[in-house]
């Protein structure tokens, strides 16, 4: 169909300038000089402008409209391109092109704001930066709720980034994580309490992690060193992928005094950039050949993360060759307390540096936060009071500074206000395809002892990521589980994991 191949190649324009954004913005994060900032926030401003015009050109509305007519006759496939480029066109649209580019260029300069506040503890520096990228945020998504016929303003922003869901949804399967996890954390912390975990500070230089970390990326599938690489590892403040399909770049933040930190970074950005890579290639440059959510996307970060990387299989496996890199820097660490030191339950301050338990309570945070933030409930002046006293009211510790308080994420400089409960998310989804997995090849666990990590991740390339974009999250989590969204088949992997690890 003419209109329907017309509409394509607008779109094969727009993934091409977004992923070269996303590259930009790489080197922003990795290798641009300090100078030049100001630059690139203008840079970026431009790109945005590019391709807010592409969405909006008025010709694709009359394309719409023909494809529409004839949906009867159009595949699954094309029809579902149809419909996501109908809702993007639509909210696009009534979005002045001007806000685009102030937002984009704000968010340049918020960030980089942010990186020197939290480097200097400097909450003042960054608050008034950070009000400009509330107040864009704000104009924008009432725009788009308005649109949408979301009435809820958070809602409408949680909906870009896991579609279809609202925060009445995400509060009550949150509140059921909560239920469970808090008592399980006692439990953990009871077990291990006298567990002498100081090993794991025992220094491994840069250049041995970053062996460990090309080690990793081989392990689970991302190839960085080959002639036919997709991927590169490269060093930030704080770790992220980006990319698209043939160029997918990871990074890591190494601590000589905590190669775990590397270990799981590099496991967690890995498990994103693999998705980014098996999407499938047939719908390349098209709107279905994109990732289905941002919570399905960290489901198979932590998957690789946790349910494998944290996997008392895996790390039996891993152990030896962690003495191979390091010259015996753990030769005297048995595998039953090196188990049970990566896989400790403790409460503390920095999500990224979470264990699999009490994680999702970081993130119950973070979006309790959020939706007051965009409810009037809270303001902005109010950030670092209301983020101390939830610490202390959900897991119990003290924030002794805004750096690894209120400072610590990058998200809401950058303008993701709606993408936290992604994580959690992603846990949930994991518990999920966790049963279904186990139910397909239930021999991959056994396999992991042996350094065999593919059934695994084979499963979920053929099951989870072949199928892109095609569905909206909570329909493909059926298709995929034959469930609906709960809670349940994480909290009993958890529960059942960490009992049998710590012996309760």
């Amino acid at each position: 169909m003419e209109a329907y191949d017309n509409l394509m190649t607008k779109m094969k324009d727009l993934y091409l300038l977004r992923s070269a954004t996303s590259i930009i913005n790489w080197d922003m994060e990795t290798y641009m000089p300090p100078k030049g900032i100001m630059l690139r926030s203008e840079q970026l401003s431009q790109l945005y402008k590019m391709m807010h015009r592409i969405v909006t050109d008025p010709e694709i509305e009359g394309l719409l409209n023909k494809i529409e007519s004839a949906a009867k006759d159009l595949s699954e496939v094309q029809n579902r391109n149809a419909s996501i480029v109908r809702r993007d066109y639509d909210k696009e649209t009534k979005i002045p092109e001007e806000l685009v580019a102030k937002h984009a260029k704000q968010q340049a300069i918020t960030v980089e704001t942010w990186k020197k506040a939290k480097a200097a503890n400097d909450w003042k520096m960054f608050k008034p930066e950070l009000q400009k990228m509330v107040d864009l945020s704000r104009e924008r998504g009432e725009i788009e709720a308005k649109v949408k016929g979301i009435p809820i303003l958070y809602d409408s922003m949680l909906d870009e980034f896991e579609r279809g869901l609202t925060s009445e949804q995400v509060t009550k399967v949150f509140s059921e994580l909560r239920s469970r996890l808090v008592p399980l954390t006692k439990k953990c912390a009871d077990a291990s309490e006298g567990l002498d975990t100081s090993f794991l500070d025992r220094m491994v230089s840069f250049d041995i992690q970053r062996k460990i970390a090309t080690d990793l990326s081989n392990l689970i599938g991302y190839d960085t060193v080959s002639e036919q690489a997709g991927g590169r590892i490269d060093e930030v403040e704080h770790p992220f992928t980006t990319g698209y399909y043939d160029d997918v770049r990871i990074t890591v933040k190494y601590h000589e005094d905590n190669v775990s930190s590397a270990i799981y970074a590099i496991l967690h950005e890995g498990g994103h950039a693999l998705y980014e890579q098996n999407l499938n290639q047939e719908w390349k440059y098209t709107p279905v050949g994109q990732n289905a959510s941002y919570g399905i996307h960290e489901s198979q970060s932590r998957f690789i993360e946790n349910m494998i990387g944290r996997s008392p299989e895996f790390l039996k496996f891993y152990l030896p060759k962690l003495n191979e890199f390091t010259g015996g820097t753990f030769s005297d660490i048995d595998e039953t307390t090196f188990i049970k030191a990566m896989n400790l339950v403790e409460p503390s301050l920095i999500r990224i540096e979470a264990d699999e338990v009490t994680y999702s309570l970081h993130i119950i945070i973070r979006f309790e936060i959020e939706r007051d933030l965009f409810s009037d409930k809270v303001t902005v002046d109010e950030l670092p009071q209301v983020w101390n006293e939830k610490y202390k009211e959900y897991l119990g510790v003290d924030v002794p500074d805004d750096t690894n308080g209120v400072l610590q994420d990058t998200h809401w400089a950058s303008g993701y206000y709606g993408y936290f409960p992604s994580y959690a998310l992603g846990n949930i989804y994991d518990g999920m395809f966790l049963d279904k997995l186990n139910k397909d090849v239930p021999e991959w666990t056994s396999k992991l002892e042996k350094g065999d990590l593919l059934p695994s991740i084979e499963w979920m390339a053929k099951n989870v990521h072949s199928l892109s974009a095609l569905y909206d999250p909570a329909d493909l989590m059926e298709k995929v589980t034959g469930s609906k969204l709960t809670a349940k088949p994480f909290l009993d992997y958890v529960e059942s994991k960490y009992s049998a690890i710590f012996g309760f």
